[in-house]
């Protein structure tokens, strides 16, 4: 990707982005009007404060997932982190123009993913409720495992346990399994219309044979009035909206959101220049201070260890007034000292985006040390991995990896991923890839994620394959092996597109190249309510 490239992926994500946000199209929006009920959107915008900003996450959730179906933009759920009368709360909310709010797999993942983010800072939860409950063609994928739909009632429990706010508001239907989800939690609004019940009329009909309304069945009334399930009982979603701000306003355990505890500092360069100062082109170089110093705020920048490792960027830096340590990979070639003999120490020469044991060792350093200052951390990723070959591996390469890798893993600071370019093999875990429990995970549009590059990778399943091929007595001609490596690049090209990681929850978020600071800014605020009382311990480290 050239620095003019990434802007026109920007545009083409920023298009992409708004259609997802379409839901289930005009007609579902029109069904839903018809109900007399607002869309999941159109509730937010309602709910969350004027003027406030929205972190949402899982956008690309199911992209290009479920085509056989038709498709679920944003997995037929929007969760999204925004203030709500003056503090932060994560929403929860089911679009019932997406299968009418029907759970599909994606749709569990992502509820479970945002429970997560808000059990870690503490976050209320609010949910608006408006689903039929499980998408039954895929109900073997959606019903038993630890990250489908039981998990989501379980994890009600466990919040409301922890003492973080839960309250839930039906707005529309809440049948089947999917009725644990509200009354779990510790207030419930309900308004007028809508259902809440284990099984509807029909079912009740065939199953014991007994004919009875929606109403005498689950309404809001009945449950008010007799069940005496629900809190408040409001006549429309205007009505309950205005009532669940007044509830979160006035909820004393939460408190209001605060601002960065220091000034916040213009960066030294203009948001903008992102797009001259990054490429991705092979054989192209950029330098990360550069690009930091468009996110950064200016005089800021602290630099651990500048002349050691210099493969990885580690500097302790503010972002809009909130502190943060930056491990960032480096994009260009840079001078590494060797120890010498008479004649002094020699120089070597590092790759760009390439981890090298010096740099693996300080960038561990640096995270205890971020750890011991109690200092949230930024992993900036853009690599293709740790160096392999001899000289490496006899320099104790694996081992210095294990060491940044143990020290990462172990954090007690929330940790906070930013892929702008690759995050390949080892490179992705060692810089805080999804398995290592980021706080949130962003992306650029046109980043990647994967073993290992298209090409690397489409070389090697190729000799696989032709070797098979060989071994069944088969003797592709040079054109069948270009039509298979084409194949394979293609198929391999395909995976490592982030839409294709994000589409299966392993990014919360892409976003705007030129918004990097205020989505990170946003980021380490939201993280600033995650308890940090643990001591920080490593076990057995690799020295």
């Amino acid at each position: 990707m050239s620095k003019s490239s990434l802007q026109a992926t920007t545009e083409a994500f920023i298009a992409q982005a708004e259609q997802i946000r379409q839901g289930g199209g005009s007609k579902g929006i029109d069904r839903q009007h018809r109900h007399g009920r607002l869309t999941a959107r159109e509730r937010l915008e309602l709910l969350i404060d004027p003027g406030s900003t929205q972190l949402e996450c899982g956008l690309f959730s199911a992209w290009e997932m479920y085509t056989e179906f038709g498709g679920a933009p944003a997995a037929g759920v929007v969760t999204t982190i925004a203030s709500v009368g003056g503090k932060i709360c994560m929403i929860i909310a089911n679009d019932a123009t997406v299968k009418a709010g029907a759970f599909f797999p994606m749709t569990c993942k992502k509820i479970i993913r945002a429970q997560e983010i808000a059990q870690r800072a503490r976050l209320p939860l609010l949910y608006l409720v408006d689903s039929a409950g499980v998408f039954l063609p895929l109900q073997e994928d959606v019903f038993p495992d630890t990250d489908d739909f039981g998990r989501i009632f379980r994890n009600n429990a466990v919040i409301s346990a922890n003492g973080i706010s839960q309250i839930a508001a039906i707005m529309g239907n809440c049948v089947a399994g999917g009725g644990y989800l509200p009354v779990l939690c510790d207030t419930l609004l309900m308004t007028e219309g809508s259902g809440l019940y284990l099984a509807g009329p029909a079912l009740v009909k065939a199953a014991i044979g007994q004919e009875v309304s929606t109403e005498e069945l689950g309404g809001a009334e009945m449950h008010a009035s007799i069940s005496g399930t629900i809190d408040f009982h409001e006549p429309d979603d205007e009505a309950c909206i205005k009532r669940l701000r007044g509830l979160v306003h006035a909820d004393m355990a939460t408190p209001a959101s605060h601002g960065a505890p220091f000034e916040s500092v213009k960066p030294a360069r203009k948001s903008e220049e992102v797009f001259d100062i990054f490429t991705d082109e092979p054989g192209q170089q950029y330098d990360v201070k550069e690009l930091l110093q468009c996110v950064i705020d200016d005089e800021s920048f602290n630099e651990y260890k500048a002349d050691y490792g210099a493969s990885i960027v580690c500097a302790y830096a503010r972002i809009d007034g909130w502190p943060c340590g930056i491990v960032a990979n480096q994009h260009m070639l840079t001078k590494r000292m060797m120890p010498g003999g008479k004649a002094g120490p020699s120089t070597s020469t590092s790759m760009p985006a390439v981890i090298y044991n010096d740099s693996a060792d300080k960038s561990a350093r640096f995270i205890m040390d971020c750890n011991q200052k109690r200092i949230p951390i930024v992993f900036v990723h853009d690599t293709t991995g740790f160096m392999v070959g001899r000289d490496s591996e006899q320099d104790g390469i694996i081992r210095s990896g294990a060491k940044m890798v143990n020290a990462m893993s172990n954090c007690i600071v929330p940790k906070i991923s930013l892929i702008t370019g690759g995050s390949y093999g080892a490179g992705n875990y060692a810089m805080c890839g999804r398995a290592f429990d980021p706080f949130l995970t962003l992306a650029w549009p046109g980043s990647r994620c994967a073993v290992m590059g298209a090409q690397s990778a489409a070389g090697t399943l190729l000799q696989i394959d032709l070797a098979a091929r060989k071994r069944r007595g088969e003797e592709p001609d040079e054109v069948e092996r270009k039509t298979l490596l084409d194949a394979i690049t293609k198929s391999y090209t395909d995976q490592q597109d982030i839409r294709y990681g994000a589409a299966r929850g392993w990014i919360d978020r892409m976003i705007h190249p030129q918004h990097t600071r205020e989505e990170l800014a946003l980021a380490l605020q939201t993280a600033s309510t995650v308890p940090m009382e643990d001591s920080f311990k490593t076990g057995v480290l690799q020295t």
